[in-house]
C-alpha cells in the first residue's frame, strides 16, 4: 500500500503526482474517467486533507491544501478537478448539523469506498438569468419533493450521493444529500466538453423525487450557501487549479527555452508573474489579504490563458495536433473562464481581452 501523504512536503506526494502525470494523457480520449486515479488518491490519503480528525481527516491548513492542489494539478487537471467536487460534497456534509449523515457517509467517502459530488452552481453563478429556479423543492409531510435539474454536476453518473441545492416557492433554499438510487433521479450521459470531458460533467434531473428530511443538510433558509464552512464557490481552489495548469505550461516553456534562446525573455516574464501570483495565493490562504479572492481569480485566469497559449506557440504546429499536451492545456485553460466565474471576474477578463485598461 502507498504511504499516506501527511504534508505538502511529504515525498509520497511526489510519488503520487508522478503516477498521475504518467496517466494524464489517457484522460483526453473519448469516454475516459479517472477511476484508477481517484482510487490511487484515496490510497495515498488525499481525501483526508480536507476534514477534521473527528471525521477521520488530517485538517490541513488552507495554505497547505493550496500547495497540495498545486502539486496534483501540475500532474493531472481532470483528476484534481474531480477531487474538488468530491471534497466539496464532503465538506458540506461535515459542515452541517446533521450528525446522522456524518456517521453514515463520511467514513466511506474519506476512505474512497464511495463517491459523492456536488451540484450547486445553479444557486450562485449558473442559470441565474432564468426567471424560475431550475431545481425546486416542495415541502411534504416527510421531507421535500424535488423537481427540475441541476445543470452542472461532475461525475454524477458514478456517484452514490449528490449534494444539491434547491429553491422553495418562497425563495428559501435547502442544501441536501440525494442518493442517486432514489426513484425519479435521472442522470443522462455526460456532455462532451471543449476540455475536461473525462470529468463526466453534465446535468442531473429530478422528477417528483421524494427526499426524506433525514437527508437535509441545511435550510430552508435564505442564501443557504452562505451558511456553514466551505461555502464559497469559485474561491481559492479555482485559482489554485488555474495556477497549477499555468505552472505546467510554464515549465514546458522553460524546458524549450534551454534549447531555444528566443523563448527566454517571454518565459522568464511568465515565471516571474507566476511566482508572484502563487505567493499572493498562499498569503491569502494564510489569512493575509494582499488582494481579494476575485482579484486573485482574475489574475489566475489571465495567466493560465497566456501561459498555455505561449506553450502552444513554442510547440508550433506539433502542438496543434491532437495528442500533444500544449493543445490540451489551451483547451483546459478555457475552462476557467466558465467554472464558477463571478460576474466581476468575468468583467475583468472581458476587459483584458478587449484591451480595456482598468
Amino acid at each position: 500500500m502507498p504511504s499516506t501523504i501527511r504534508s505538502p512536503d511529504d515525498p509520497a506526494l511526489a510519488e503520487l503526482t508522478a503516477e498521475l502525470a504518467k496517466r494524464s494523457a489517457e484522460l483526453d480520449t473519448p469516454g475516459a474517467w479517472p477511476a484508477d486515479q481517484l482510487v490511487l488518491c484515496g490510497e495515498y490519503g488525499v481525501y483526508e486533507w480536507f476534514l477534521e480528525p473527528s471525521f477521520g481527516g488530517q485538517a490541513w491548513s488552507p495554505a497547505d491544501i493550496c500547495r497540495g492542489y498545486l502539486a496534483l494539478r501540475a500532474a493531472c487537471l481532470t483528476t484534481t478537478f474531480v477531487i474538488t467536487q468530491r471534497m466539496g460534497a464532503c465538506q458540506r456534509i461535515a459542515a452541517s448539523d446533521n450528525t446522522v449523515l456524518h456517521k453514515r457517509l463520511l467514513g466511506d467517502l474519506i476512505a474512497g469506498r464511495t463517491f459523492a459530488t456536488v451540484g450547486i452552481s445553479h444557486l450562485t453563478t449558473s442559470r441565474q438569468h432564468l426567471g424560475r429556479p431550475v431545481l425546486r423543492a416542495e415541502p411534504t409531510s416527510t421531507g421535500f419533493r424535488l423537481n427540475g435539474y441541476s445543470p452542472w454536476i461532475t461525475g454524477a453518473v458514478h456517484a452514490h450521493h449528490l449534494v444539491i441545492g434547491a429553491t422553495l416557492d418562497d425563495g428559501r433554499q435547502i442544501l441536501a444529500v440525494v442518493p442517486t438510487d432514489l426513484p425519479g433521479v435521472r442522470i443522462p450521459p455526460a456532455l462532451s466538453l471543449v476540455g475536461l470531458s473525462a470529468s463526466h460533467t453534465g446535468p442531473a434531473h429530478f422528477e417528483n423525487v421524494e427526499l426524506p428530511s433525514e437527508w437535509v443538510l441545511a435550510g430552508p433558509a435564505e442564501d443557504v450557501m452562505k451558511r456553514g464552512t466551505g461555502a464559497n464557490t469559485g474561491g481559492l481552489q479555482t485559482s489554485t487549479l488555474a495556477l497549477g495548469l499555468a505552472t505546467t505550461a510554464t515549465e514546458y516553456l522553460e524546458r524549450e527555452a534551454t534549447k531555444r534562446g528566443e523563448l527566454d525573455e517571454a518565459t522568464q516574464a511568465l515565471r516571474r508573474e507566476l511566482d508572484e501570483t502563487i505567493r499572493d495565493l498562499l498569503a491569502v490562504a494564510e489569512g493575509n489579504p494582499v488582494c481579494s479572492n476575485e482579484q486573485l481569480r482574475a489574475r489566475a485566469n489571465s495567466l493560465v490563458l497566456r501561459a498555455s497559449q505561449a506553450a502552444l506557440v513554442a510547440a508550433k504546429g506539433a502542438g496543434y495536433v491532437i495528442g500533444h499536451p500544449a493543445g490540451r492545456w489551451c483547451r483546459e485553460a478555457l475552462f476557467f473562464l466558465v467554472w464558477s466565474c463571478p460576474q466581476n471576474v468575468m468583467s475583468a477578463n472581458l476587459c483584458e481581452l478587449a484591451g480595456i485598461e482598468d
